[in-house]
């Protein structure tokens, strides 16, 4: 592979520059050590992706611990995969000629060798997104959760690093004469200028516009996940079609391998988006989901966690600045259970206080407390049964006359015989009063 590169963009008014794949080079003892400015910005875009996802995650109560392990984790993993996807499908690391020993040793050194370049984007993704999965089961916290601040620190980490793609003077596409082609002379067209594609810089920019639209969807998203299935849904489409200018795809038989798994994101990720917003639509509709209530897949494909197990007449108006910032912001999480749990003592569940009104002796009904539209049959099921209660020690002796013989009420008879008796005003005075006492 070339270090230098002759670039020029002669229609945008651009002369030619030179640029030098090598940052810095330099020796400790006896051996060279080379760094290449690619290495250099796909560490800055691995360093801003992960600024952005701990930025979502502190935002999200996820302990800064649990960060730093998902990031390394998952970094680690993703470079591994991006390696083994490209040396699976661009061939050629094999060492032959030598010996065994040599052979192997020469062969397991190319494999290794990603300062020289070789780094497969989609073989990143499915193994990061499988290191994300992996943790979310191990640390308990929802993987769509995850995955949906993850998807745009990886958009990040895409639109950077495509720069080190440039300063290589690689991944570029067919020849064009089109205003904003890119003149190239280096080691990969043999030292001739040539009129190509910019197609790292198409896919920057892609990226850039897809990372700003991701960002202000972030917070309209309706369930945990959209962001990531509109993440693939947004890559695919533009990757799809740049793939097919390049001339260095990494190809299966005739079939370029990232343009048609790009395509299939795709088409697969478009219908999921609207089934899982019909879905929701009908749910909200129904009472099942709260006003702007970020939910879960599983809620969406019928699989529901909540609690009660009764739909809600009228959705309660929830601020939709608590959509983002509680860790149990799911359906059926931790905050969820918190809430249920202070709904059943009767008190507010961001305190953890009783309800006004309220005492050791019960809540007096005579204050009357409000009770959310569509929360009267959860209601109903959460109060205690009502007792009636025991006789006042104090006696009126106006009203508590004795009943005459013949009448007084047999053992176990209802407390109502006795109370036909009675004069009716006094029994209105001490209805109201035990009224006024729960």
């Amino acid at each position: 592979m070339g270090r230098i590169s002759t670039i020029s963009f002669p229609g945008l008014g651009i002369d030619e520059f030179t640029v030098n794949g090598v940052a810095l080079s330099f020796q400790i003892g006896d051996k060279p050590i080379t760094i290449m400015w690619y290495g250099i910005i796909i560490c800055i875009g691995i360093f801003a992706g992960f600024a952005y996802f701990a930025y979502r995650a502190r935002r999200a109560w996820i302990p800064f611990d649990d960060i730093l392990d998902i990031t390394l984790i998952t970094v680690i993993s993703a470079v591994v995969g991006a390696r083994l996807y490209f040396v699976i499908f661009f061939g050629g690391f094999v060492e032959t000629g030598g010996t065994f020993w040599e052979n192997l040793g020469g062969t397991l050194y190319n494999i290794i060798a990603i300062w020289n370049g070789g780094l497969a984007i989609y073989g990143g993704i499915l193994a990061g997104a499988l290191a994300v999965y992996l943790i979310s089961r191990h640390k308990k916290i929802g993987f769509f959760k995850l995955a949906d601040m993850a998807a745009p620190a990886v958009m990040l980490g895409q639109l950077i690093g495509r720069w080190g793609n440039f300063c290589n003077g690689e991944a570029f596409g067919s020849e064009t004469t089109l205003p904003w082609r890119m003149g190239l002379c280096n080691a990969q067209t043999g030292y001739e200028t040539i009129y190509v594609h910019p197609t790292f810089l198409y896919e920057s920019l892609w990226n850039l516009l897809g990372f700003i639209l991701i960002n202000i969807f972030y917070k309209k998203r309706k369930y945990h996940g959209e962001v990531t299935l509109w993440y693939f849904a947004w890559y695919g489409l533009g990757r799809g079609f740049i793939e097919l200018l390049r001339t260095d795809s990494l190809m299966l038989g005739s079939v370029r391998v990232s343009s048609l798994l790009s395509f299939l994101l795709f088409a697969a990720m478009i219908p999921l988006l609207i089934v899982l917003r019909v879905r929701y639509k009908k749910l909200s509709a129904a009472g099942y989901i709260e006003y702007q209530e970020v939910v879960t897949i599983p809620l969406l494909l019928g699989i529901p966690r909540r609690k009660y197990g009764v739909p809600k007449t009228e959705p309660s108006k929830a601020s939709p600045a608590a959509q983002d910032t509680a860790p149990g912001e799911d359906s059926g999480t931790d905050g969820g259970k918190k809430e249920d749990s202070a709904q059943e003592s009767g008190g507010d569940p961001s305190d953890g206080k009783a309800p006004d009104g309220a005492s050791g002796n019960g809540a007096k009904t005579g204050d009357a407390q409000h009770i959310p539209a569509g929360e009267g049959e959860r209601e109903r099921a959460l109060q205690p049964e009502k007792k009636t209660p025991a006789p006042s020690a104090d006696v009126n002796p106006q009203t508590d006359a004795k009943p005459e013989s013949g009448n007084a009420p047999a053992a176990g008879e209802p407390e109502q015989s006795s109370a036909q008796n009675q004069p009716e005003e006094p029994e209105k005075e001490e209805n109201t009063e035990n009224g006024k006492d729960h």
